[in-house]
């Protein structure tokens, strides 16, 4: 048995022994399926401007935004993607009652694709569109396809009001429901996982410190160190893919 392979086994036995998980998921659970992020020297602010994506754009020219939308959607996120193994593992943990509670910064819905439920978005969801003045959601395929078509700006089917992302765009708030259940989730966990998030963008960041504070163990995983790396019962600097599903298999060997 390797010193990782140890300090899985140590791991997953917390796991195991906690009343309440909660985990949280950052880009690199994303990138780890080829999705690009947005913050990295690679990532998706150097190819665009984020201005262009301010909520005062879409408020002053929706029909320049939402071309500019698409065209990025297509350029970046073109391709397919599909839940990876880290995914597909805390979607296993989370079904088998391991883990109670799932927050994520990522905007790709691959959580639930992987067969999470209960997700809590904290930045929305990129596959949905949500109207602007009725609040009524709706899938951001058909959407797309009508502005490819020429309906710029898209409308609301329910009350003709201006369709937005279902996202955080730069210089909105964050939605306050899912901030509050994610805070709760971090004050009642015994354990906290963060996987594949650098902690660096606030407010997210904040939960595991909030977790650690309130007496729970913090687990990271993550390929670069973190700002609580410090304060982590159990640091592993590793692929998302490699940990979480050597996690899972530990966790149900202690069964």
């Amino acid at each position: 048995m390797t010193d990782f392979d140890e300090e899985i086994s140590f791991a997953a036995g917390a796991i195991r022994d906690a009343d309440s998980v909660v985990a949280m998921t950052g880009a690199g659970v994303s990138t780890a399926s080829g999705i690009p992020d947005f913050r990295s020297e690679d990532g998706v602010w150097n190819e665009y401007d984020p201005m262009d994506f301010h909520i005062s754009r879409f408020e002053a020219d929706p029909e320049g935004f939402w071309t500019e939308r698409v065209e990025m959607v297509e350029d970046l996120f073109g391709d397919d993607f599909q839940p990876n193994p880290a995914h597909e593992a805390l979607a296993t943990l989370q079904q088998e009652g391991h883990v109670d509670g799932l927050i994520t910064q990522n905007i790709d819905g691959l959580h639930q694709e992987a067969g999470s439920e209960e997700v809590i978005e904290v930045h929305g969801n990129g596959q949905r569109v949500a109207c602007y003045d009725c609040d009524r959601t709706f899938e951001a395929d058909g959407v797309f396809d009508r502005v490819r078509a020429g309906a710029v700006p898209p409308r609301c089917p329910n009350c003709e009001g201006l369709l937005k992302p279902d996202v955080v765009l730069f210089g909105e708030e964050l939605p306050e429901y899912p901030l509050f259940r994610a805070q709760s989730l971090a004050e009642r966990a015994d354990l906290f996982l963060v996987v594949g998030s650098s902690l660096t963008v606030q407010p997210a960041a904040s939960f595991p410190r909030t977790a650690a504070e309130s007496g729970a163990t913090l687990c990271i995983v993550n390929l670069d160190r973190t700002g609580l790396s410090d304060r982590a019962e159990y640091d592993f600097r590793a692929d998302v893919t490699d940990v979480l599903p050597a996690l899972q298999d530990a966790v149900r060997e202690r069964a």
